[in-house]
């Protein structure tokens, strides 16, 4: 069993709380608009990280990452873009990718919105973890965590404060 945590815009900030909600995760991912290198290097010297650069990230973010990711963990495939879209309103990308690779979970960010939605449609769920920083239109920063036990994910929690 794998435990993951997921977050998105940060916009260059971390939560404090970030670490301890994520403290028994093995991984975590970061669904784009990181902010700048000093995020990265935290949650790299925190836990092992898969990350795809946002439309915020600039010259050195997009070196280090790519737009998008796509792999497995232990028998789940995984997608993660940044700007995506949810089920019924993809981006034409976001349909592209889903149809080339067939994901079992597709990530996205983007909206600030935390949207856990299975798509009965690609026989895959689709989350996007909301917003982790304090830039952007959102009243709460959140950010998820779940466990994968061979194709299957359990155990979702979320993380949500108030943003001040």
């Amino acid at each position: 069993m794998t435990h993951i945590g997921l977050l998105s815009d940060t916009h260059g900030y971390l939560h404090p709380r970030v670490f301890d909600f994520m403290g028994d995760c093995h991984e975590i991912w970061h669904a784009g608009d990181i902010g700048n290198l000093e995020v990265i290097d935290k949650l790299q010297a925190f836990k092992p990280l898969r990350a795809v650069y946002g439309n915020i990230d600039g010259g050195m973010l997009r070196t280090r990452f790519n737009e998008t990711a796509f792999f497995t963990i232990e028998q789940l495939k995984v997608a993660m873009i940044h700007i995506g879209g949810y089920p019924g309103r993809y981006t034409t990308t976001a349909r592209q990718l889903i149809a080339q690779h067939k994901p079992d979970l597709f990530i996205s960010g983007h909206s600030h919105i935390l949207k856990v939605m299975p798509d009965k449609r690609n026989n895959l769920l689709h989350i996007n973890p909301g917003a982790a920083g304090k830039s952007g239109f959102h009243q709460f920063i959140t950010m998820v965590r779940f466990s994968i036990d061979g194709s299957h994910i359990s155990d979702l929690e979320v993380f949500e404060s108030k943003r001040r």
